[in-house]
């Protein structure tokens, strides 16, 4: 099978309402030949509707969808060239595996002696070379989401659309799929929008993440750079595992929180209302004296959870506030946690301190 060249895609201004329910409020985004791009966001935030308009199974009330510069807005999704995984993965289970995969090749009217030979390489990218005879009902969870992944490649599309495929796994095959689904993006290079409601699952596989709340593109970006660049408060709630805490400006590089005024490595937000934004992965304890140029919190220790591979500190700080981080749990085999109701320190550096605008307008 040679690899898909990926499609373009140009969204423009993508609206969709339903009577008084704005479902996409002018959506524009730009997807490279090639990329792959996960739609993030909580429920109702628009990503779902946003796929169907691209697979064309969604009209919009209003915008252009652009693949390769030509205009599919009012394409049929059949016309569109597209493979499409579903949650459900949509298998039929009186099918054996490769009638179900060669179905794509049926629906497009190819000649069945091209069958057998695609139906193969499709199976072989997706390692599942010798299940063609095998029935639905005989493969886990993984093999069915990967007989759906078969369907969608066989025809070589330019672009793929994937709705939450993954949802329905265990975690462990789940994060093993994740893996898999990034090794066939790379084989494939075709361009991938992928939709999802797990932050961390968004993270692992995509070149860039939009972000969807309220019907509106809130930010896209790599993941690293929506990580510990986000551009408002929603953002750095909803990636990561952040504390969200009110600040005051103290001038263009600096913050007051409580007694404490906290150094940021860049320039603070122009508007009005700001919230500090602690991620719990990089506050540290500081153990005597902070090191130089590192901002320094002071609190009592409120709670300690064990969650599995790691300790959740949880530190209340004055006026109300609090935050937590991590430590290993060797650390605690060393006696190096304070108990509960002990003073401690806690470090963070200008490079994590992160301040975004209180609002996303």
């Amino acid at each position: 099978m040679a690899n898909a060249v990926g499609e373009r895609v140009e969204i423009l201004k993508a609206s969709k309402s339903y009577g008084p329910v704005h479902a996409l409020r002018e959506v524009t985004l730009d997807i490279a030949p090639g990329e792959f791009v996960s739609l993030l966001g909580p429920s109702g935030s628009g990503k779902t509707t946003l796929l169907g308009v691209l697979g064309g199974f969604i009209t919009p009330s209003a915008g252009v969808i652009r693949f390769g510069g030509r205009d599919v807005t009012n394409t049929p999704p059949h016309k569109r060239g597209i493979g499409i995984v579903f949650q459900n993965y949509a298998l039929f289970p009186h099918l054996s595996v490769a009638e179900n995969v060669a179905f794509s090749l049926r629906a497009r009217k190819v000649a069945k002696a091209e069958w057998a030979p695609k139906v193969s390489a499709a199976l072989a990218i997706v390692d599942l070379n010798g299940f063609e005879e095998r029935r639905i009902a005989q493969l886990s969870g993984g093999q069915r989401q990967r007989v759906a992944l078969a369907r969608a490649i066989i025809f070589e599309p330019r672009l793929i659309l994937m709705d939450e495929p993954l949802s329905a796994l265990d975690k462990q095959l789940r994060e093993a799929m994740q893996m898999e689904l990034r090794r066939l993006h790379q084989r494939l290079d075709a361009t991938i929008v992928y939709v999802t409601h797990d932050q961390r699952e968004a993270l692992t596989m995509s070149d860039r993440v939009a972000i969807l709340k309220d019907g509106r593109l809130v930010q896209v970006d790599r993941p690293e750079l929506l990580h510990d660049r986000p551009s408002n408060a929603f953002v750095a709630s909803f990636i990561g595992e952040a504390t969200l805490l009110p600040v005051l400006r103290v001038d263009t590089g600096s913050v007051r929180l409580g007694d404490s005024v906290l150094k940021t490595a860049r320039a603070l937000p122009a508007c009005g209302n700001l919230m500090l934004a602690i991620q719990t992965e990089k506050l540290l304890l500081a153990e005597g004296s902070a090191p130089d140029g590192m901002n320094r919190l002071t609190g009592t220790v409120a709670d300690i959870v064990y969650q599995g591979e790691s300790l959740r500190i949880f530190i209340a700080l004055p006026g109300d506030a609090s935050v937590s981080l991590r430590q290993p749990l060797h650390h605690a085999a060393r006696g190096r946690i304070p108990p509960i109701g002990a003073p401690v320190h806690v470090s963070l550096h200008p490079e994590d301190t992160i301040v975004v605008p209180a609002s996303a307008d």
